[in-house]
């Protein structure tokens, strides 16, 4: 079994910006479901979208934080 630390080795894992948007599209996925249940759901929806917005813009989003340092993630190419 292999460590997150050999997950982030370029051509052996996901890199960190695969994680986000996977992480970001079970989430979307999730909350357009749960909208059905109670439309207050798609306020998960909007916060997803603007923390993609954020990693876009800064560079770093409050999860890309997270997985860099609990996961070892690196950024593609690095």
């Amino acid at each position: 079994m292999s460590s997150p630390a050999a997950a982030a080795r370029p051509g052996r894992g996901w890199s960190l910006e695969r994680v986000l948007f996977a992480i970001a599209g079970w989430v979307t996925l999730a909350s357009a479901v749960l909208a059905l249940v109670s439309p207050w759901f798609l306020a998960l929806t909007a916060f997803v979208g603007a923390n993609q917005l954020l990693y876009v813009i800064a560079g770093d989003c409050p999860m890309s934080l997270v997985l860099r340092r609990t996961c070892d993630l690196k950024e593609a190419g690095r």
